[in-house]
């Protein structure tokens, strides 16, 4: 029998956080269509494909870049819209949460009403919070909610600040995003965490990085190489990142960086992702069945380690 399928970065969004995007133009409109749908035309998409569980989350960039008291009014409503999609199908979808990051204080309610009320799994970020992230000790309520509830936070990406941008992407603005600059964004901010010593302060803090890792699992050596003879930190960075760390295949769908991360931070740490609508779900999952995995291996990947890490039942 085929492995169950639990996709973990598929993404919606609600009429009210669609102007928050640079452009709704620049999306394809066969995206836009998509993002909007929460029933017929996604579980269709759902069942051609072979994916038996969707987690949805907000597109990028949600809530991180809007006043405070407007990010904490629309992820209420981003979560109560999604909830009510996880009710009309359930053992279909499930949910990440839209935290309102630029208040930190309501950002660790809204999760724990999220999960304690609406019963989702987790919550997704994007990119940086007005110019903040994560590590910085103001948002440490948001990680101290995410470990006493169990849940993990998933980093995703946005588009880079202005500044970043300016400097390294004016000329080739392309680069900015998914081509190099969401993967190095994510990169910085999920080392960030590293250094922050936010895993020492919260030893039983989940993160998730899609796109087989944003690049970490390639450059581990390194760091600890570097870090080891100049920098502080209590452990190895390595081992923060095999212990606190969690990747997915979302729209990374190349062979070699796939058996690199395994080889680096072990099978138990990769999950199932496609980035829908943005990568179509069939070649998401032709590429784990094309890898070179035993069936139990392939069956970890596509649904065994989700059903650990957020709990799951399928």
């Amino acid at each position: 029998m085929p492995a169950r399928i639990i996709a973990l970065e598929e993404h919606f969004w609600t009429p009210e956080l669609i102007a928050l995007r640079r452009s709704v133009e620049a999306v394809n409109p066969k995206s836009v269509e998509r993002l909007g749908d929460l029933g017929a035309l996604r579980l269709a998409e759902m069942d051609a494909g072979g994916i038996d569980v969707q987690v949805l989350s907000e597109a990028e960039p949600g809530t991180q870049n809007l006043e405070p008291e407007r990010a904490v009014a629309l992820a209420r409503v981003s979560n109560d819209l999604l909830f009510e999609a996880v009710k009309r199908h359930p053992g279909r979808f499930a949910g990440f949460a839209t935290l309102p990051t630029p208040d930190p204080s309501a950002a660790a309610k809204e999760l724990e009403r999220c999960v304690r009320a609406l019963g989702f799994c987790g919550a997704m970020v994007h990119g940086s919070s007005r110019g903040h992230f994560l590590d910085e000790r103001p948002f440490w309520p948001i990680l101290e909610s995410a470990q006493a509830l169990e849940v993990p936070i998933y980093l995703h990406p946005s588009t880079p600040p202005p500044a970043v941008r300016d400097a390294y992407y004016k000329e080739y603005p392309l680069l900015s995003r998914a081509a190099l600059g969401f993967g190095i964004d994510m990169a910085v901010q999920a080392a960030r965490l590293v250094m922050s010593g936010a895993f020492d302060e919260f030893p039983r803090l989940k993160i998730i990085l899609g796109h087989l890792g944003e690049s970490l699992p390639y450059v581990l050596w390194r760091a600890d190489d570097t870090l080891a003879r100049r920098g502080k930190l209590e452990r190895p960075f390595a081992d923060y990142f095999r212990d606190h760390f969690y990747i997915t295949t979302s729209g990374n769908f190349s062979q070699p960086a796939l058996q690199c991360a395994i080889a680096e931070i072990g099978i138990g740490r990769i999950l199932f992702a496609v980035d829908w609508p943005f990568q179509p779900n069939a070649d998401a999952v032709a590429f784990v069945n094309d890898a070179k995995l035993d069936p139990s291996e392939r069956e970890q990947i596509f649904s065994g380690n989700a059903r650990t890490l957020l709990r799951i039942a399928i």
